[in-house]
Parts: structure tokens; sequence; C-alpha cells
């Protein structure tokens, strides 16, 4: 993952939605019989550009959401949004998943599948095109999502960058 330009955030000073990506049982057989445990994917978001994911295991189902949310408010990003869509198309990967964002037009409404769909709307886009290619795996297909909002830039933080006016970042 490019840690280059990952804007760090501290959770204190935000509220925060949750939402459930997934939850799987993991059965542990041993001579005394079967253990189970539960693993929670969750995503936090404030809908306005910020936006983490955490992953939770515990014996019951609610103390994994629980720490799945601990650890999401943890892990969390700065996403640049702009007019409600994306600055610009981008690729995402994590291990065998891919996923490719791409802006839409106002009124489009977020196209993307059930763990990409969570990262999207937590973050606060209104109008994405979205495709997941490889690996269906809810854990991977979030990471890779995460990796490709990490990779977005917007024009003012390019502009800054390469010490140019506004207008040329736009108009080339």
């Amino acid at each position: 993952m490019a840690d280059l330009n990952v804007k760090r955030v501290k959770s204190s000073e935000i509220e925060f939605k949750d939402r459930l990506v997934s939850i799987n049982r993991v059965t542990k057989v041993t001579k005394g019989g079967r253990t189970f445990s539960f693993s929670a994917i969750v995503i936090v978001g404030n809908e306005n550009g910020v936006v983490g994911y955490g992953l939770g295991k515990a014996k019951e189902v609610t103390s994994a959401i629980a720490k799945g949310i601990d650890d999401a408010k943890k892990n969390l990003i700065k996403v640049p949004v702009l007019k409600g869509t994306l600055p610009h198309e981008q690729t995402g990967k994590y291990s065998g998943a891919r996923v490719f964002i791409k802006p839409a037009a106002p009124g489009t409404g977020v196209i993307a599948g059930g763990a990409m769909r969570a990262v999207l709307e937590s973050v606060g886009i209104k109008d994405v095109l979205a495709k997941s290619k490889g690996s269906s795996n809810p854990h991977s297909v979030v990471k890779a999502t995460i990796d490709a909002l990490i990779q977005l830039r917007d024009p003012y933080t390019i502009a800054k960058l390469r010490g140019i006016d506004l207008d040329r970042v736009f108009n080339g």
C-alpha cells in the first residue's frame, strides 16, 4: 500500500456510523467437542471523507462486533471527496482481490457490490461506479477498496505538491 500521503485521523473528535460487512463462524474441534467463535469485519465512517475498517474476534457475536468497531476506530484514513464523488478513477488490490472505482455523474448513486458498497457509503461518496474482480472474500475486498481510496489525491493537493496554479491542474 502507498503510505506516502495517508492522512491519519483521531477518532475522539468525530461521530461515526458503523456498518457490519460480514460475520464468520469459526469452529474448532477438540477432544472435548466443538468450540465456536466468531469473527466480524466492521466499517466505521462519518460519511464526510473519513473511514476505517476493523476485524474483531470473540466467543460471542456482539463482542466480536464491538472489538471490530474499536479496531476500526484505530485505523482511520481521510479520503478526498469532490462534490459527492471521487476526484479520479483508481484501482486497488489486496491479495487476490482487485477493485476499480470510477467517478460518476450526479444522480448515478453507488453502483457497487456488498463489501465495496459499505466502504464507499461510509466514506460519504454518493455517486460512483465500482467493479470488484478476482477474489470475492469480504476481508480482501474491503482492504483492496481502502487501498484504492488511500491512493486518491485531490486537485488542490496536486497543485500544492507541484507548485503550480489550480487552473493548470484541470486544463493541463
